[in-house]
């Protein structure tokens, strides 16, 4: 943090902010503004530094929120930004970077003040602080002033849209979508959904609406872009040779008082900590509040526009015209969008908007299957399964389902054979030196699986794991040796899982020891058991019965630990499924046994391969193809809602609240 965040705790004396806050009506026309706006600041980008400024902010908001029904000085604050949005274009065009800088400064305080309004207040008694209006001379009357909060959230729209994203605009965009956030940030303090209200409304059916597929495109092209938070434009307040004495002494007046305290996260912080924690501010909150909107729920007579032009944009190379029923359809670069999406995979956020276009958007999910670099996008999905034990369950339930939606795809499980993949730094527990893509993903999700059995013990993870496997199985080809072991192993593990609960219940019947009731609990754990491996052998007879031939690594490994399936033989669960891995490692045993004793393991293999020729397919039993659809739980928005506001809490750039108040989640489910 910077050398001076020590006087962050002095802005409470400030003669400015007193008077901002004060009972004095001041009348937006009034030159105290331009004063009061004329600061030099960098917004702060930690949670650490923002925590500070709102510690700071909170008892000034508190003795504006007493004194604002009577002097408006609210209003006329949220009106003097207003009045410079209107010519920010302009002012972008014409390099105009003292009015850009002011207005970033009004919308910051605006900003401030309204997540501290929030925390305090209802949201009609939010409404209620816009209303007011000034009582100093030259004001609006009561009946001539339009919604204020309605224009507020339309104008921070348009600037969004409209300016365009470069190094003078970058902090003025990045303070307009933070704003957007904070009005949304309601959501925060209520346990249950928010389905109405008037920021709500504001953003579904008012002046908002017209602009829903521009906001849209714009958040991600901003996410796209990935652009860096520029330097700090300290060169903004050095004098200039021609025309700069206004700007100078403008800035060089104000800055050694009023707000030169804060560079917090910037030019006066060590090696800029916060930029360097946060390096893309814009593309971060962009994407946060591409999610909010998303993830809204539907109105009583309207559907979510938001989630309708996320759902239903296309690509720019997509020359047909436009259906009529998707009002809020634009088009963008799927390149460039996908490229993103490959490279941002380590954030929630990201991860989030990957399974939502996939599971949403029919565009992008039929672009997606259709890359040939598939592994771009697929390798940090896997990693971060990999690092299981690292990430929040959210973020790993989100990895496995974007896998389920790929593996819907017989062509997606046919061509990650295809990729070979050599030294994958990530993967630690062996050196794979050359591999392909499916037999990796295989590795990894089977590894997933052995680890929710021995720590989390989630139901659902288990079957969505399974459900991947099983749309992949009928077109395993060619399996690493690893990825057969591994299939094997989890076959033993839940073996040796049966064979003990099977014990614990036997025993607590024989000698009535311990708790009777208990015994539902092992019928229980045995009935999910014996489910999972009913699933791992129908995933290794689809596999024998598909592509025997193609993949002998699996029956080595099968032969090798063939006593594993002994057990299961006459049980009447299996008995059906059986049969198939019955006659396969009966016939190869066979061939095994003519060739001779003590065979090297590459004779072995030469005896499998040359058997898998000679054994005739229709001796094997057809099954029904095993597969599996990923469908969303009714009331998704239970589950997408909370989550999103948890990213919003934890990763959101310069923002900082309390968790004293937080309804909406517990503050262990991010």
């Amino acid at each position: 943090m910077g050398a001076n965040t020590s006087q962050v705790s002095d802005l409470s004396e400030n003669p400015s902010l007193r008077a901002l806050v004060g009972t004095k009506p001041i009348s937006e026309n009034e030159p105290f503004w331009n004063q009061l706006i004329s600061f030099t600041f960098i917004s702060p980008t930690s949670s650490g530094d923002s925590k500070l400024l709102e510690d700071a902010v909170i008892p000034l908001a508190k003795i504006l929120i007493e004194n604002n029904p009577r002097t408006g000085n609210f209003g006329a604050l949220v009106r003097v930004f207003l009045g410079r949005t209107k010519e920010l274009k302009i002012s972008t065009e014409c390099q105009d970077q003292l009015f850009i800088w002011q207005a970033h400064n009004a919308l910051f305080m605006v900003r401030c003040l309204l997540k501290v309004f929030i925390r305090e207040m209802s949201e009609e008694e939010l409404h209620q602080q816009f209303s007011y209006q000034e009582r100093a001379p030259g004001s609006c009357g009561e009946a001539g002033c339009e919604d204020l909060l309605e224009e507020l959230m339309s104008n921070l729209v348009h600037l969004i849209v409209e300016v365009p994203l470069l190094d003078i605009t970058y902090s003025i965009l990045f303070e307009a979508v933070t704003t957007l956030l904070v009005l949304f940030s309601y959501q925060l303090f209520h346990k249950d959904i928010l389905r109405d209200g008037k920021i709500y409304r504001h953003i579904m059916k008012g002046r908002c609406l017209s602009l829903t597929s521009r906001l849209v495109k714009t958040l991600l092209y901003n996410f796209i872009r990935q652009e860096k938070c520029p330097p700090p434009a300290t060169h903004i307040f050095e004098p200039q040779a021609e025309g700069g004495g206004l700007l100078y002494g403008l800035a060089s007046g104000v800055a050694s008082g009023l707000w030169s305290v804060f560079t917090l996260g910037g030019a006066g912080s060590k090696s800029g900590v916060g930029q360097e924690h946060n390096p893309l501010p814009l593309s971060n909150q962009s994407l946060l509040l591409l999610l909010v909107l998303a993830n809204l729920t539907d109105g009583p007579d309207w559907p979510n526009p938001y989630r309708q032009a996320v759902t239903c944009f296309r690509n720019t190379q997509d020359t047909s015209s436009l259906p009529a029923e998707q009002p809020h359809s634009f088009q963008i670069n799927f390149n460039s969008l996908y490229t993103a999406l490959c490279e941002q995979q380590r954030s929630d956020q990201a991860t989030l908007l990957l399974y939502t276009l996939l599971h949403q958007n029919a565009n992008m999910r039929t672009y997606m299957l259709s890359r040939t670099d598939m592994d771009n996008l697929v390798m940090p999905i896997l990693e971060i399964l990999y690092h299981v034990e690292e990430r929040n369950s959210h973020h790993v339930y989100m990895a496995l389902i974007i896998l389920l939606i790929l593996t819907e795809d017989d062509a997606f499980n046919r061509s990650i054979h295809e990729v070979v993949l050599k030294n994958i730094s990530w993967y630690t527990e062996r050196s794979l030196t050359e591999i392909s893509l499916g037999s990796l993903l295989i590795l990894v999700v089977i590894r997933t699986i052995q680890f929710n059995m021995t720590r989390t013990r989630d139901k659902y993870l288990h079957t969505n794991c399974l459900a991947a496997l099983a749309n992949m199985s009928a077109q395993f080809r060619c399996l690493h040796q690893y990825a057969a072991q591994r299939i094997i192993s989890l076959f033993a593990l839940l073996s040796k899982k049966h064979n003990k609960v099977l014990e614990q219940a036997t025993q607590s019947l024989r000698g009535r020891q311990g708790d009777n009731a208990a015994l539902p609990d092992y019928a229980q754990d045995l009935n999910v058991i014996e489910e999972v491996i009913r699933m791992m052998l129908e995933i290794i007879n689809s596999c024998l019965a598909n592509s025997l031939h193609h993949n002998p690594n699996l029956v080595y490994a099968l032969l090798y630990k063939r006593e594993l399936f002994e057990q299961f033989r006459t049980h009447p669960s299996f008995q059906d499924i059986m049969q198939n891995l019955d006659m396969v490692i009966g016939f190869f045993s066979q061939r095994l046994e003519q060739a001779g004793s003590d065979l090297s393991v590459e004779r072995v293999q030469e005896v499998i391969m040359k058997g898998a020729q000679a054994l005739p397919k229709d001796r094997l039993k057809k099954f029904p193809e095993l597969k599996f659809k990923y469908v969303e739980e009714d009331q998704p928005e239970d589950f997408f809602i909370p989550y999103v506001w948890s990213l919003v809490f934890n990763s959101g750039v310069g923002l900082h609240w309390s968790p004293q108040g937080i309804e909406l989640f517990s503050m262990d489910s991010g």
